[in-house]
């Protein structure tokens, strides 16, 4: 019989300051949908949602103000015109995280905590040692073949 590990759930990051890796970014262009998905050396992740665009197909200003910053903060470089999203893929941010309680909006008798990012600076990396979940998984060779061992490499 299968066992399966159970969760201490859902819990927002403390708060306080943390350096984080970005390890993945999606972005929807048709609706302007940014999300960058970010980890702490613990391995404790957070994803911050830029929405580039409003509801009118506009360019939403203070959203692309918010995410120029971010962005060239995380590359730490603010002579950066413009950017494909995935180049801040790998790179470091250091944020304060703040938690907001606000009411929820589907039960107004109970409040919601929305943890966010504050101040921001340029990181080099963690500053403390990551565990597993929180390193980079190494880019596939360019020499290992996609399906697994070279045989004829290992008998050479």
């Amino acid at each position: 019989m299968a066992r399966i590990p159970m969760t201490s759930g859902f819990t927002p990051i403390p708060e306080g300051t943390y350096v984080f890796r970005i390890y993945d970014v999606k972005y929807d262009e048709t609706f302007g949908k940014l999300s960058v998905m970010l980890v702490n050396a613990q391995g404790m992740k957070h994803t911050e949602n830029f929405s580039l665009m409003d509801n009118n197909g506009e360019p939403n200003e203070k959203a692309l103000n918010a995410f120029s910053y971010f962005a060239k903060t995380a590359l730490n470089d603010f002579t950066v015109e413009d950017i494909d999203h995935t180049d801040i893929i790998d790179h470091y941010i250091r944020a304060e995280v703040v938690h907001t309680k606000m009411p929820s909006r589907k039960d107004p008798t109970k409040n919601v905590t929305f943890a966010n990012l504050g101040d921001k600076s340029p990181a080099d990396g963690f500053d403390e040692a990551p565990v597993p979940a929180a390193k980079p998984t190494p880019a596939p060779s360019a020499s290992a073949p996609a399906g697994g061992l070279d045989l004829d490499s290992l008998l050479k």
